[in-house]
Parts: structure tokens; C-alpha cells; sequence
């Protein structure tokens, strides 16, 4: 393996490792007062998704992606019905706080650390929700830019 696949590979992993914390950090709090967040996954994913993307569309030239025109298309492909798809869940998480209140989650708690919690809740998983929603057809538009700029200009 090459220098430049091993500076890569390490740099892939270290966005990795930040983005895991970044999800330990957001969810920790959430740990300590819910007895269950019914929107766990979807909260993970979006963290996930927005961190990864936002990655990918600032360093672009410096992922795997950059040289691989074909993986690059099959990205683009596959991130039209991913918009859809986190549109989806945040339509469904603000469906859900909507009709149900948030009695149900948080219901437990003491009233001012249940406004604390409901507020951080709120905001946290509309910043990412959003966050991914936005991303994700912006890096569909990058890559495509960069699979015409290396297809007539040759760079990435």
C-alpha cells in the first residue's frame, strides 16, 4: 500500500473517530435523563449523515472519492433518495412531538429539567435532521461537479 492510499486511510478514520465522539457528546445528556428516546436512531443517523457529508463536500479532493469517478456517480445516485428518506424522518419526529406532546419522553423528569431536555432535544435533532437534509443533495450537486471537472479538465 502507498503512502497517499495509507494518508487516506488514517485520515478516513480520524473523521471517523470525531464523528463518533460528536455522537457520544450529543447523546450522553440524553442518556443521563430519558429512560427512552424513542428517536435514537434516526438522532444517530442524522449526526452521522450531516458530519460524513459536510466531510466529504469540504474534502472532497482528499477522500477516497476523489479519484473514482465511477463510486462518485453511484454516490450521487444514492444520495437523491437519501434526501427523501431523512426528510422523511424529521417529518416524522415533528409529527410525533406534535400530536403526542412530549409527556410521553419526558414525563417524567422535574419540570425545569424537562423544558431544558425538551428544548436541547428540539434543537439538537432539528439542526441535524436539517442539517442532512440540506447536505446531502449539495454534495449530490458537488460530486457532480467534480465528475465533469475530472471528466473535461481533469481534476478533481
Amino acid at each position: 500500500m502507498n503512502k497517499e492510499n495509507q494518508l487516506l486511510i488514517g485520515l478516513e478514520l480520524l473523521g471517523w473517530l470525531f464523528t463518533a465522539f460528536v455522537v457520544w457528546c450529543i447523546l450522553y445528556p440524553i442518556h443521563q435523563s430519558l429512560h427512552v428516546w424513542i428517536f435514537e436512531t434516526w438522532n444517530v443517523v442524522y449526526i452521522i449523515v450531516l458530519i460524513t457529508l459536510v466531510r466529504y463536500l469540504f474534502f472532497l479532493p482528499h477522500t477516497f472519492l476523489a479519484k473514482r469517478q465511477v463510486l462518485k456517480f453511484v454516490v450521487f445516485i444514492l444520495l437523491i433518495p437519501t434526501t427523501f428518506l431523512l426528510a422523511q424522518g424529521l417529518n416524522g419526529f415533528m409529527t410525533t412531538i406534535e400530536k403526542q406532546t412530549w409527556d410521553d419522553i419526558t414525563g417524567h423528569l422535574p419540570l425545569e429539567q424537562r423544558r431544558t431536555m425538551e428544548s436541547y432535544l428540539w434543537n439538537e435533532m432539528l439542526f441535524f435532521a436539517a442539517g442532512s437534509v440540506i447536505a446531502a443533495p449539495v454534495l449530490a450537486f458537488r460530486l457532480l461537479v467534480s465528475i465533469w471537472r475530472t471528466h473535461n479538465e481533469n481534476r478533481a
